[in-house]
């Protein structure tokens, strides 16, 4: 398997309503411990290290 990096949503914009409604009421802190639960749970459901690998270098890019 490979990282996907192409647009692969149906709907992109729900999925953005979606992702921000999540963090409706919640506290700049209460937002990075479900941002991390989210990662996590995803990274689980993917289960290819290599993958995970690549995609946290994609993510890393241009960050230094």
């Amino acid at each position: 398997m490979r990282l996907k990096v192409e647009p692969n949503l149906d709907s992109p914009d729900d999925f953005y309503e979606r992702l921000n409604d999540m963090h409706h009421g919640l506290s700049d802190e209460q937002s990075r411990l479900v941002n991390a639960k989210l990662i996590l749970l995803l990274c689980n459901h993917i289960g290819d290290m290599r993958v995970l690998d690549e995609a946290m270098a994609v993510a890393r890019e241009g960050m230094t």
